[in-house]
């Protein structure tokens, strides 16, 4: 019969310390480029032609009410430091605010190409 080996302590993501998911900088890159627009035509089109809709569809997809985006000062910004956080991806608040400001039906369609990536309803 070969050896088997009995798992007592489960393995922690970060060195150790239970209550960190991840590192501070986050381990992957976002799954698509913020310009990848037109290899997801749907997303794009609902960006392009119904933002608002498409807001409110990211805002639910992370939990949050879908009057978020548009109640509390920054919540696209918020959204996208979320989407960043539950799926480890590198980043800062500064670089979200930068994205979203000059960018921002752009990083809309990004963050719901990435939230359909992580298999989020």
């Amino acid at each position: 019969m070969a050896n088997q080996v009995v798992v007592v302590q489960q393995p922690v993501a970060n060195s150790g310390n239970p209550l960190m998911v991840t590192g501070i900088d986050g381990h992957r890159h976002w799954s698509t480029g913020l310009f990848d627009c037109f290899s997801d035509i749907t997303s794009c089109l609902m960006g392009y032609f119904c933002l608002p809709c498409t807001i409110c569809s990211v805002a639910s997809r992370t939990g949050e009410c879908c009057c978020m985006p548009y109640c509390v000062p920054g919540g696209t910004i918020l959204m996208r430091n979320r989407i960043r956080t539950i799926g480890g991806i590198q980043g800062s608040a500064c670089n979200d605010c930068m994205v979203m400001s000059c960018c921002g039906v752009c990083a809309v369609c990004q963050m719901q190409r990435e939230l359909d990536n992580m298999g989020l309803p």
